[in-house]
């Protein structure tokens, strides 16, 4: 690992990608991710690598697609309104099985909204993002060093499944400096990529990378196995974190920014002697459902924590299937909810044990 440097959120993730291989960028600048363009911009001439902003969030995500087609590590970043722009594209990346990386740094919404922070893009990003039976693989750091880490996993997962990945931070992520070591570059793992379109010098049949199936038996015959793909993904890639779980009767859940607001309550309610602890999602798709049905034969019951008017609630609902109460607490709009709010309403679920 290198030497520990300050750096804001937003331009620790994009020397991530760089070290992780990544050598080219096409974007087009969206508030509050500006500053993965303009450091992309800065850097990858440097590297021998290739920034491009393109005239809009759809010609972006394609110029993506092209890139991946030829077996490269390539990426994408926006923010929520630029990301439902550029659900087309990841579709069509998807469907042609290709690996990429995609960043939202969520905003608040629906519409233009607001450029503070909101975690209400859980939908868009979690439930397939365009059209068509697909998934993508979706990571959710909680700090500026696992935006950097997860850079890493997240190329490296979507290489091996061929899924294109989405990295979902928000404002307050994005924007926050922290203290961050990068892995070396050489670290970077390679996977042999055959499929790609990148030559063949007469060595090899042409590959042909390709969404369109016109004949429903073939492109059912596809869908089908992709999803035997997706469900490896889901029995072998969910990720989750816990925080003082041992002994809780009730169980915070809450991702990227929340759980860090959410950590802090817990700490508070533990002083005042509640059994309390949290769950926090780091892959939300595959959801952790793993960790959510243990913690379901132990707790009392969930209290879900976002900054949204509840997203990720339904998924904890899903798993718990009516058997414990599931309550909810947000704040939206690009207000982020306090760790005196969430303790608040713990006291409140939890009538005030001790």
């Amino acid at each position: 690992m290198s030497e520990r440097v300050l750096m804001k959120g937003n331009e620790a993730l994009a020397e991530a990608a760089i070290r992780a291989g990544c050598r080219h960028y096409f974007g087009y600048p969206i508030t509050p991710q500006t500053e993965i363009a303009a450091y992309m911009a800065k850097r990858m001439p440097k590297v021998g690598g290739t920034f491009l902003q393109a005239e809009s969030e759809v010609a972006a995500i394609n110029m993506v697609l092209g890139a991946a087609a030829a077996g490269v590590r390539a990426m994408t970043s926006s923010s929520s309104p630029g990301i439902s722009l550029k659900s087309e594209g990841i579709s069509y990346i998807a469907a042609c099985d290709l690996p990429c990386l995609i960043v939202d740094v969520m905003r608040g919404g629906p519409g233009l909204g607001g450029i503070q922070p909101s975690q209400a893009d859980y939908w868009q990003v979690t439930r397939g993002l365009g059209h068509g039976d697909k998934q993508l693989l979706v990571f959710a750091p909680s700090t500026v060093q696992e935006m950097v880490d997860t850079v890493f996993n997240a190329y490296h997962k979507a290489d091996t499944y061929r899924i294109p990945a989405v990295i979902l931070a928000d404002g307050m992520l994005g924007q926050m400096m922290e203290p961050v070591s990068f892995p070396d570059e050489d670290k970077a793992e390679a996977i042999e990529k055959p499929w790609a379109t990148n030559g063949h010098k007469g060595k090899r049949t042409h590959n042909i990378v390709n969404s369109l199936l016109l004949k429903p038996e073939q492109l059912e015959q596809t869908v089908f196995e992709r999803a035997k793909r997706y469900e490896q993904v889901k029995q072998n890639e969910q990720l989750w974190e816990e925080y003082r779980m041992e002994d809780a009767t009730l169980a915070v859940v809450a991702y990227g920014a929340s759980a860090r607001i959410a950590m802090n309550a817990i700490d508070a309610a533990r002083e005042s002697g509640l059994q309390v602890g949290l769950i926090r999602p780091i892959s939300l798709w595959p959801f952790p459902e793993k960790a959510i049905e243990a913690a379901a034969g132990k707790v009392q019951g969930f209290l879900c924590v976002e900054m949204s008017m509840g997203q990720m609630i339904e998924d904890v609902r899903l798993v718990v299937s009516g058997r414990k109460p599931v309550a909810f607490y947000g704040r939206t709009g690009g207000i982020i909810p306090t760790p005196d709010e969430v303790l608040c309403e713990i006291k409140k679920l939890m009538g005030g044990e001790r």
